[in-house]
């Protein structure tokens, strides 16, 4: 039997490593004169992005930042934290994205954990860090970064302000090549229990993500969602798993950029229509907000292009974003899966259905990316029918999943036991390939010894009309073990009561849809649902306060 043939190369050819400066190449040859927008701030094009980011790599290598080192961004969704991504990672340091949404004593804890030599922190936060500074030994220097024409006063012995060391450097800079497998980026996750979890990225892994992303989500009809033409603007913030990779894809394509700066959805939503954007992405309660503005009540919104992910969206939200016209897709992903696995795919025969009548399927998961390798499996380990109805666990491989926890290698083998990572959903698959999540295995219900998922119920409940918002969570019971308890926040002009949930949830009994004992005996009308730093609906806390 033969083996396999392995050639070496001819000593002189180039073995091209997969590093974050490549996806540089294409943007500035394609459209360089697109745009880079920051509000109402800031705008250049491409051309003068690849000399920022060669300035900004020449301040770091003057501070003394090198291979290695690691440097914290504590920004809002700016053309600076654009530049970050790429000058940072491209010296061989790593991109530290501070979670600016966790308390002072838990973001003190991720920048001694990543061992943090540099931060770039806006004027908005320099009171918080110089609160926490005593606390980051490993900090040696510190950028600020200002909207204004000076930078906020401050105690920090600061290098300078970003604009003015930027203006000092040169636009020049020779990026070297090193292996592809260095470490580009770090950021933490918040876990249920402990510390926030460290994950990290390489240059190769994130390369192929863009790739992977770039064909997914412009190739095909079905998914029609960043092509040449767009104009995208995140909504899910830049230190949440690389905005989902999305400015990395964008700035390959030589898209128009912009940057909303702080979250504020009047402001989103003007952006939206004074710059032209035809694609965002933002998890439910971001979404939710937008349809919910004032400027979004007389703006036409039937060009936007969305997607969510983070948690799932209810069939409520779907059609109300229908309503609107907007074109909506639901993508999958983890912290730990750079992110993206799966998005929702419309075949031909969903196409030629009313947007309305696509919204069951929208809101699925989806089918896997490209090079996604994706199970679901029992406790054993084993294969569940794809049915639909068969849950089990959701279990991935890709070239792009993160290797483990920094410094955690307990915690590292869990998640990658068998050699598959272990996502900590339940889900199923149906004939046609699509994953729909049905869970977090610690948020399922368990009640008389059967399984009920809180989000089947979030999605009904959803569906009456006078529901904005819904939670569902297990709360202890003697008899049962579980039961749901349903938390809602109704619509800025309806009367709700909780019996009315109750008899909404009968029709789905009687259909067959759920069974009765999944009807919740408590419903709690709400002014606000608890949420994480990241726009989630939280629901360790709704759990610990009943």
């Amino acid at each position: 039997m033969k083996t396999t043939k392995i050639l070496a190369p001819t000593e002189s050819a180039y073995q091209y490593p997969l590093l974050i400066k490549s996806l540089l190449l294409s943007g500035v040859r394609y459209e360089p004169n697109q745009e880079i927008v920051y509000g109402d701030k800031v705008r250049y094009n491409y051309v003068e992005l690849n000399k920022r980011i060669a300035r900004l790599a020449n301040l770091l290598t003057k501070a003394g930042i090198g291979a290695g080192d690691t440097v914290a961004v504590m920004d809002w969704d700016s053309h600076r934290y654009l530049e970050a991504y790429f000058a940072v990672p491209m010296i061989g340091a790593i991109l530290h994205h501070v979670n600016i949404r966790l308390s002072p004593d838990q973001i003190a804890y991720t920048m001694n954990h990543a061992e943090d030599d540099m931060v770039l922190v806006h004027d908005d936060f320099v009171e918080l860090f110089e609160d926490i500074a005593s606390q980051v030994p490993s900090v040696k220097t510190v950028v600020q970064l200002t909207d204004k024409e000076s930078a906020k006063s401050t105690k920090l012995a600061t290098l300078g302000e970003y604009e003015a060391l930027l203006a000092e450097s040169s636009e020049q800079y020779d990026f070297p090549d090193f292996d592809e497998n260095s470490v580009a980026t770090t950021f933490y996750t918040t876990g249920t229990t402990g510390n926030p979890k460290g994950v990290f990225f390489s240059h190769r892994q994130l390369v192929l993500h863009t790739l992977n992303a770039a064909v997914t989500m412009g190739a095909y009809d079905a998914l029609p969602l960043l092509r040449s033409d767009d104009v995208y603007m995140p909504m899910t913030p830049m230190f949440h798993v690389h905005a989902w990779g999305i400015p990395y894809v964008a700035t390959m394509k030589g898209i128009k950029q912009v940057y909303p700066g702080r979250y504020e959805p009047n402001k989103l939503v003007r952006l939206y229509r004074e710059e032209g954007v035809t694609f965002s992405h933002g998890v439910p309660a971001v979404l939710q907000m937008i349809l919910e503005s004032e400027e979004a009540k007389t703006t036409d919104l039937s060009r936007w292009k969305l997607m969510t992910g983070g948690s799932a969206p209810t069939l409520g939200l779907a059609n109300a974003m229908a309503a609107k016209g907007i074109k909506f897709h639901t993508g999958y992903g983890m912290s730990e899966t750079c992110p993206l696995l799966t998005i929702t795919y419309l075949h031909t025969d969903t196409r030629e259905l009313s947007i309305e009548n696509q919204m069951s399927t929208r809101i699925k998961t989806g089918v896997p990316m490209g090079l996604v390798d994706l199970r679901i499996v029992d406790p054993n380990g084993n294969d569940v029918p794809h049915d639909g109805e068969a849950m089990g666990e959701v279990v991935v491989r890709a070239p792009w999943l993160t290797q483990g926890y920094v410094k955690e290698p307990e915690r590292s083998e869990e998640l990658w036991s068998n050699g598959w990572l272990h996502t900590g959903d339940v889900g199923s698959i149906d004939g046609r390939g699509f994953l729909q999540i049905k869970d977090r295995i610690k948020d399922v219900i368990k009640t008389g010894g059967e399984w009920i998922s809180s989000l089947e119920l979030e999605n009904l409940i959803s569906q009456h009309p006078a529901v904005n918002e819904v939670a569902v969570v297990g709360i202890p019971d003697e008899k049962w073990d579980e039961r749901p308890l349903a938390l809602i926040v109704t619509a800025s002009d309806a009367t709700l009561e909780p019996t009315e949930i109750q008899q909404h949830l009968m029709q789905f009994v009687e259909s067959g849809r759920i069974n009765k004992w999944a009807i919740p005996q408590q419903v709690k009308i709400v002014e606000s649902i608890p949420k994480t730093s990241v726009g989630k609906i939280d629901k360790k806390v709704i759990r610990a306060s009943v």
